[in-house]
Order: structure tokens, then sequence, then C-alpha cells
């Protein structure tokens, strides 16, 4: 701490040195300066100065990760930001407060978050195209702030995206002058998303394609998140990319049955479904004399992680467990009772909560919890079945919430969209489904005779074993190390 401390301070002494240079050029002028001579030679001194204080030589290793969102809900960056952490390279890691972001950055010694503040909101009578201008116009103001003046030069700006606007540019046009390395983490196409509210025709979806298409190809580096967003990249824009597919971290792994009781424990106040009546039982494990234990007539535990946004349809997981409720009715099947939690903030909660809340199941249960980022992968690894929406804007990016899963061995079903089968095998680790009825259909089928007979599900877990032995330090190590180093030459 005390190196980065000196580091920090370093740089303040040098930047307030050259102010002082500007404030005494500023002051020569406006007190001898008569014809004008002194002005035109200050007007360039000052500019002068202004670019070497920006540019002021950088710390070895320091690298700014940029997040134009919430950093706690970007597992990504922070993943990077710790594997660079690892690696010994100084972090400031900047973006959005609001979510807590996972306790090994704040403790890290080598990581520095800077919360930047978020865009007010304006009336809603405002037009819209009105609207984004503003906002753009706001959010680059804010970012040339923190980027020119807020941290320490760094040799290497990496940026997510999307969103590409104003991100890409205002960051390439800081990189230029500041002398520092713009590489790209490629998430999806910005102007796809864009266009699920806007339409593909839409002026601000033409525009958005153009500007991420050209401050894009202006990167020094990129990498994107499967094998189908690389080769478009290449194809349609030029870009060269690397492949860095989401790996879980090694927090992700199947909760022991202790952890598993003491989360359910922890949860239940809020949460009453996971608890019990009865002292020394949850809705899912009891304690025995012999140790903890799974209850024999627990549910089953469904889990899906949502952003709440348009492109996660959750009518059809809606709709498949209405399906499911009947078929319990029936009592054909010997189908168990469900827990179904559904995780996550966003836009389109609220909306889906009312929904809910008109449902009258005797047999599925259905609960949002919001959980800090410990306790996720608890109850991942506690889960009996994940179920993953997420179709993609650009038909190119993978759900990283079932890459979480896989890492819990935990089986998913998942909605069919392109390159979905770099990650999900059909029949393989999980099952793919195109509407409620097969949703509805497969839950059926790996539920029955739950929880004494989970052969299919056991068949899962047992092939996702590969999938585990590469995890993100892994991957990381060999694809975007190698990118960084040469980087920062």
């Amino acid at each position: 701490m005390a190196e980065k401390d000196a580091n920090s301070k370093m740089n303040i002494a040098e930047v307030l040195g050259l102010a002082c240079i500007g404030v005494l050029t500023v002051i020569t002028v406006f007190a001898f300066d008569e014809g004008g001579v002194y002005m035109l030679a200050a007007v360039p001194t000052l500019f002068l100065i202004v670019c070497l204080a920006i540019r002021w030589p950088a710390v070895e290793k320091r690298v700014c990760v940029l997040v134009l969102g919430d950093i706690g809900r970007s597992p990504r960056m922070q993943y990077h930001a710790m594997s660079l952490a690892k690696h010994g390279y100084y972090v400031d890691m900047i973006g959005y407060g609001g979510s807590k972001p996972h306790d090994d950055i704040l403790q890290n010694k080598f990581i520095t978050i800077h919360n930047m503040p978020e865009t007010p909101s304006l009336p809603k009578f405002i037009p819209r195209l009105f609207h984004y201008a503003a906002k753009v116009v706001m959010q680059s103001a804010i970012l040339k702030v923190y980027l020119l003046i807020g941290i320490p030069r760094p040799k290497i700006i990496l940026l997510q995206n999307p969103p590409a606007i104003p991100s890409t540019g205002v960051v390439w046009f800081i990189g230029l002058l500041r002398g520092c390395r713009v590489f790209i983490d490629w998430h999806n196409y910005g102007y796809t998303i864009l266009s699920l509210t806007l339409g593909v025709k839409h002026i601000l979806v033409r525009f958005s394609k153009w500007y991420e298409k050209y401050f894009g190809k202006l990167s020094s580096a990129n990498i994107c998140v499967t094998n189908a967003m690389r080769e478009d990249l290449l194809k349609n824009w030029g870009i060269k990319a690397v492949t860095m597919y989401d790996r879980p971290p090694r927090i992700f792994q199947e909760t022991d049955l202790d952890n598993q009781h003491d989360l359910f424990i922890r949860l239940s106040p809020n949460y009453p479904i996971f608890g019990s009546t009865q002292r020394n039982q949850t809705a899912f494990t009891e304690i025995t004399p012999a140790g903890v234990k799974v209850r024999p007539d627990r549910p089953a535990l469904l889990i899906s992680s949502t952003s709440w946004t348009e492109d996660e349809d959750f009518s059809i997981l809606l709709s498949a467990l209405e399906k499911y409720e009947n078929a319990c009715k029936d009592n054909e099947l010997n189908l168990p009772k469900v827990v179904c939690a559904i995780t996550g903030k966003g836009p389109m909660k609220e909306h889906y909560k009312s929904i809910i809340a008109t449902k009258n199941f005797q047999f599925v249960h259905i609960c949002t919890p919001w959980l800090e980022a410990e306790d996720y992968p608890l109850l991942l690894g506690s889960a009996d079945l994940g179920i993953c929406l997420h179709t993609s804007s650009s038909g190119l990016d993978l759900p990283m919430k079932v890459v979480d899963m896989f890492g819990c061995r935990l089986p998913v079903c998942a909605i069919h969209f392109n390159c979905l089968d770099e990650l999900v095998q059909h029949e393989e680790n999980g099952l793919i489904f195109h509407n409620e009825n097969e949703l509805a259909q497969q839950l059926q089928d790996l539920l029955a005779g739950f929880p004494g007979n989970q052969k299919q599900l056991q068949s899962f877990r047992e092939n996702l074993k590969p999938f585990q032995s590469m995890r993100w330090d892994d991957c990381w190590d060999k694809t975007v190390l190698p990118i960084v180093e040469s980087l920062s030459k």
C-alpha cells in the first residue's frame, strides 16, 4: 500500500508543479503584457504545460479498467481487474456505483475504485433524441474529467463494450492525448441492444453502428467472448480480436451441505420459502445426529439470473412453470414442488413481479432475491437446475450466467440462439429449448421422481467436469496476459 500511495503522491506533486508554472505564466501575461506580445508566447506555453501534465510518464505497470455501468454488476471486468492485480499491475477501476463489488476487489491494495456520478434524468416530455444527446454530452464530460485528471496516467485503458457511445470515442481521444493504449473487450454490439427498443432502421441505431465500428477500428488490441464474434468483427469491421471465453473463477463450486444449510438459514428471514417452521431445518436441509443432510421431501431448487432487460422474455419461464403446476395437479409423473429463485436487478423487475403476484400456484414458489456477491455462487452451487432466457441482441455473445452455473456443475435449460452451442451442448451438459412448451416438457422430464431419481441431471453434472478444469485465471493468463504485456512495453 505504501508503494501505491507513493506513486499517487508523486503524480500529484508533478502535476501541481506544472500547474504552478502555468499560474506564473498567466500572472506574467496579465501583469506585464501591453501589446499582446507575451500572449503569443503564453498560449503555446500553457498548451505545452497541459500536454506535459496529462502525458507525464506513467507508472510502469498501471491499467485503467473502464466500465460505463455498475461496477458491481460487471463481473467480467472485475475479474480482469483481479487478474491484473495478481500480476502486479496497479488498477484504476472507473465506473458507476450501486451494487457492491466483490470483496476481493475492495480489499486488494493494487485496485482503486473511482465511482463516477450518474447523469441526471431529464423530464419525460423531452424528445427522446434530445434526451440521448444530452446524456451523451454529460457522460463524455464526466469521462474526460476522470480519465484526464482523476487518475494517474495508465499505460493501457481496458474498455468494456458495450456501451460504445460515448466511451469508445472518448477513450480513443484520451489515449491520443495521454499516450495510452486502448484495449477493448467486446461483450456484444451496442447498436444491436439499442435496436431492441428503437428498431434497426432508426437514425440513432445507424449512427451507433457507424460510431462503434469507426472507433473500434482505432483500438490497439481487442478481445471478445466468442469465436462467432471474433469472425464477425474481422469479416464485417476489419477488427482483429482474440477470443477470451468467459470462465468462472474458483469461487464458483458445488456448495457443501453445511454451507447450503447456513445459506438457507441466512436467506429465510427475507425469503421465508427457503426456511422451515421446524427447528434445525430449512426447506431443503436438516440437521441430524450425523450432521447436515438433504431432506427427503425437499422441493427442487431452480435458479435463473437476469438483468431484467428486454432481451430476456421471462413470460416464457412463467408460462412453463404454469404448465408444470398443472402437471403437478394431475399427479401422474410424481413431480416435486419447485422453488424458482430469479436473482438480479433491472428495469423490468417490477413489471414481472406484479405478474408473479397474480399467480396462485400451489406446487411452484417463485422468489426474486437480490444476493450479495459472496452469496450468489453459494446459491448456484446449491441449486438443482439453472434456467437461462438470454437471447443475445447480436446472436454473437454468450450468457455469463451459464458460465457461472457450469462452474458450479449446475445443469442448464437454455433458450436457443446463434452460437449458444459454443457453450451449451444439447443433451450433453444441459438442454436447449425454443419456447415455453419445450421448457415445460424439459422440466417435467428432468424432475420426474425427484429427488430420488436424478439420473439425467447427474449425467449432465458428470459431463460438466471437463469445463471446470479451465478456470478464469488459467484462461486469462494464457490469452490476455501476453496482450497486456505487449501493450505495456
